[in-house]
């Protein structure tokens, strides 16, 4: 059944004002319109952002008195640990700040917990060892330990001296550490609220350099090494899909050109395995769909400190076998995750659960690390939020995974229901917990009924904006290519969406891929033929085999990059025949 097409509403005028003024073409201004930049300082301010544009990183709440706690340990000869997350936010993270110390002369080191032997962020028995290994050490936290108030008491006890920083949802009660560094935190007055991980620890290293230099400039070394920092800092962004929008914009847009120019060396030798070492600029679905995989392995499959490991050698040799070693891992991880995927429809079947408004699924056989990627595949496949649990039935507990669908709030919904939770955390698109076997079938039934009862505001979220409706024969190569100045392209700034009526098959419908699971096509209008593809919809094959007459399709353009050729290509995310596209209401976004 197609979704429902919403069009955004052009004023033709300032469509063509803004493109005679930033001499750009029809087919951006009309983005930049369906995107509300219809003022042409603010469009060019959005088409050029600069990293001069990042705010004061002071501004920071509890960068400056974590950074002079940095720089008083450093100076001290004291040990710096940097405890960091398993994923690829929480390792890039980690690794700017280790880059950072190591160049001021720091003796630093880093904790990445395991996630299938430890699990998410802070825990007792780590500190415990860290205080007995070191009782002098400084430990500062990266990506986690918001909610760790049981693990900052212990650190107070024992005199271990705890610096916090972290992005995720501040709860009612904030942990007792020395201090915390947080872009929300409460009473804090921060212009931006939606940093990752890595965007927090960047801008904690940069007050760091500053606190290094004269108080208010960092060095020349250090502000070489700020500068090559925006790519981890990119690369942690785009992988923890916050919105890219103000600073997380301008970090991944200049992040992008720091990666391709002069990545850290284990990054290069990784991004030469993926492909990616040809590219003279990156977008930022192949740090998405490329990198961040490969890297989010390694945690996934316990090997988390490799990861980081990648990310910080100067030895070529350690360099070529690290990468080597994360890319099987990630193919040992699809592997898994197909089984997975696979077994939790045949769940949601067999239970006859098609018509719930949650999902809730569990499984003794499933991998802890890999059921966060697949639950977010069943979201989208169902249309409904997911959450999928990997089960240890020797100690009847759970480890669960869950995404959400269609903007609606996931974290808000656990809160409503942490009465069977023995833990959770994340944000409103995604978040884990932790539960007792016995008590999923109680939380099953909570959870899909507070769903059904809150999911009606994000109900219209399954929309497909339409940023214009265009003719196949606008989509040339040059503005096509354009519309990459409106990148990078992320979570709540998705590449453009266009609709073309009147739409003819130039070919037979045709599958591809392993099981034929994508589909392919030539579409012609007028005399204008173009490649389009969808991916996992390769059941649309039959059905538009027995089209009688034109099409409306809905889909974003892309340039093919292919053995040195490139061509525009569509990536299809609908299609309606005609007339029901005709039929379509228009409405303003």
């Amino acid at each position: 059944m197609p979704r429902p097409w919403r069009f955004a509403v052009h004023d033709r005028a300032i469509v063509a004002q803004l493109s005679r003024r930033l001499r750009c073409t029809p087919l951006v201004a009309a983005v930049l319109a369906a995107r509300g930049l219809v003022a042409e300082e603010e469009a060019r301010r959005f088409l050029h952002a600069k990293l001069t544009d990042l705010h004061d990183p002071t501004l920071l709440p509890g960068a400056s008195e974590a950074a002079t706690r940095i720089v008083s340990a450093l100076r001290a000869g004291r040990r710096i640990t940097i405890y960091g997350d398993y994923d690829v936010d929480g390792v890039t993270a980690t690794a700017i700040l280790w880059h950072c110390l190591r160049l001021a002369g720091a003796e630093v080191d880093y904790y990445i917990p395991s996630r299938l032997e430890e699990g998410y962020g802070l825990n007792l028995d780590a500190l415990r060892k860290l205080h007995a290994e070191d009782p002098r050490r400084l430990v500062v936290t990266v990506d986690c330990g918001i909610g760790s108030l049981a693990e900052a008491e212990l650190a107070r006890q024992l005199g271990l001296e705890l610096v916090v920083t972290d992005h995720h949802t501040v709860g009612g009660e904030l942990p007792d550490a020395a201090c915390l560094v947080h872009p929300r935190l409460p009473g804090g007055a921060y212009p931006f609220g939606d940093l990752c991980g890595a965007g927090v620890a960047f801008k904690l290293a940069w007050v760091t350099c500053q606190q290094l230099g004269d108080g208010r400039k960092a060095s020349p070394r250090m502000r070489e090494f700020l500068l090559s920092a925006v790519g981890l800092a990119a690369l942690g962004t785009v992988a923890d899909v916050v919105p890219l929008r103000d600073e997380n914009r301008i970090l991944v847009r200049h992040g992008l050109v720091s990666l391709a120019r002069q990545a850290p060396l284990g990054l290069a030798t990784l991004m030469k395995r993926a492909g990616l070492e040809q590219r003279e600029r990156l977008v930022a679905e192949d740090i998405g769909f490329t990198l961040a995989p490969r890297l989010n392995a390694a945690g996934r499959l316990g090997q988390a400190r490799l990861a980081v490991e990648l990310l910080i050698t100067t030895d070529a040799d350690r360099a070529r076998q690290l990468a080597e070693y994360v890319d099987e891992l990630n193919k040992n991880r699809q592997t898994v995750e197909r089984k997975i995927l696979k077994q939790a429809r045949e769940l949601v079947a067999q239970q006859g659960w098609e018509d719930q408004p949650a999902l809730v699924l569990a499984h003794p056989e499933w991998h802890p690390g890999v059921i966060g990627i697949v639950a977010g595949r069943v979201a989208e496949s169902f249309a409904r939020p997911a959450i999928l649990i990997a089960l240890d039935e020797a100690n009847g507990c759970g480890q669960g995974s869950g995404r959400s669908y269609g903007g609606y709030d996931l974290y808000a919904a656990l809160c409503a229901c942490d009465e069977h939770l023995e833990g959770f955390g994340g944000h409103r698109a995604a978040a884990g917990i932790r539960i007792r076997q016995n008590a999923i079938d109680a939380f099953r039934r909570q959870f899909t009924t507070v769903v059904a009862e809150t999911a009606a505001d994000a109900a219209d979220d399954d929309e497909l904006d339409v940023d214009a409706e265009v003719l196949l024969a606008d989509l040339t190569h040059p503005a096509v290519t354009e519309l990459e100045q409106l990148g990078p392209y992320g979570c709540e700034h998705p590449r453009p969406v266009f609709a073309s009526t009147g739409v003819e098959l130039a070919a037979p419908p045709r599958t591809m891929g392993e099981g034929g699971q994508h589909l392919g096509l030539r579409l012609r209008q007028g005399r204008t033929t173009l490649r389009a593809v969808a991916f996992g919809r390769g059941d649309w094959a039959e059905e538009l085999a027995t089209v009688q007459g034109p099409i409306s399709v809905c889909y974003k353009a892309a340039i093919n990059r292919y053995q040195g050729r490139e061509s525009v290509e569509l990536q299809l995310l609908d299609w309606q025949p005609d007339r029901a596209a005709a039929a379509a209401p228009t409405t303003s976004r």
